[in-house]
């Protein structure tokens, strides 16, 4: 099983993301955690964003073909980001599930004034996100993390993939 979790700067990708992991025994990977593994802090060129998704998509594939379960949180905000995680869980034989985390400006804008221990965006990188950000085409489930709790989107996602499943 795939999931993979996207959204906004400041939505709540990386908090879900986690509970959902330990919720279904799955291994967690986020986009931030590889950028500062491959020492890309700061660099966001084309290239280097290239760099860290292809990163990713080689660990998910790998704890795929191991037989393992996969959160990948990142913002997947343009089809192109996606479409790679589409192929590989098609190509590795996992099922896979789109959750989009969303909450409303204000509360992001509250985040994103608090230092996280692995992600720079602030509010700016938020609005351009934000403005270049691609709908999801498939059916898929949305949350909104400033309007339930972390047990409540927890138990709605196991309960949409029981649903797919």
């Amino acid at each position: 099983m795939l999931t993979l979790i996207t959204g906004l700067p400041g939505s709540g990708k990386t908090t879900l993301a986690k509970a959902w992991a330990a919720h279904a025994g799955a291994l967690h990977l986020n986009s931030d955690v590889l950028r500062r593994e491959m020492d890309l802090m700061g660099h966001y060129r084309p290239e280097d964003k290239k760099k860290v998704y292809a990163a990713l998509q080689e660990r998910t594939r790998a704890a795929l073909l191991e037989g393992r379960n996969v959160v990948v949180d990142s913002t997947f905000y343009r089809e192109s980001l996606r479409e790679p995680f589409r192929r590989l869980a098609a190509e590795c034989n996992a099922a896979l599930y789109w959750v989009e985390i969303r909450a409303q400006e204000r509360t992001i804008h509250e985040r994103l004034q608090k230092p996280r221990p692995d992600s720079e965006a602030d509010f700016g990188v938020y609005e351009k996100i934000r403005d270049e950000y691609e709908p999801i085409p498939e059916p898929h489930l949305v949350l909104w993390s400033d309007q339930s709790s972390l047990d409540e989107m927890t138990a709605a996602i196991q309960a949409y993939v029981n649903q797919s499943g």
